[in-house]
């Protein structure tokens, strides 16, 4: 399997937790150390370190039933043991209201960002995921 290949592997299975809600693949697949950091569109705005990032995607993946998603736009560049992938996403499922029992429907479409490193296998080291002006 080519680097390209491991790369696109692991933003995959980032993605797929949202369906399968294995949330153990969040720490196996992301770096555990102080190099680590995160953006997103939903407040805060801050720059996130790895525990309030893997907390943070525990509950959105949680909170997201029938969750679905296409990836569309790819771009992967290799600099080494240093990857960077960019890509627009659709995210689609039922956002649940576990106080309430209420569901909404949701489509996100978006835009995201991940660094990743080899260390010796392919890790997330950075990612920033942004809703699409749409």
């Amino acid at each position: 399997m080519s680097d390209r290949e491991e790369v696109l592997g692991i933003i995959e299975k980032f993605f797929e937790i949202g369906k399968t809600k294995n949330l153990e693949v969040l720490k196996e697949i992301q770096v555990n150390d102080s190099a680590f950091s995160s953006f997103s569109d939903v407040p805060p705005y801050d720059l996130k370190d790895y525990s309030t990032t893997i907390a943070l995607e525990e509950l959105r993946f949680v909170s997201i039933s029938d969750y679905n998603y296409a990836i569309n736009n790819v771009k992967v560049n290799e600099f080494g043991d240093t990857a960077v992938v960019a890509l627009e996403i659709i995210q689609k499922g039922m956002l649940v209201d576990n106080k309430a029992f209420t569901g909404e429907h949701i489509t996100i479409p978006g835009r995201a960002t991940f660094v990743l490193i080899k260390k010796p296998t392919w890790k997330i080291v950075h990612l920033h995921l942004s809703k699409s002006g749409n």
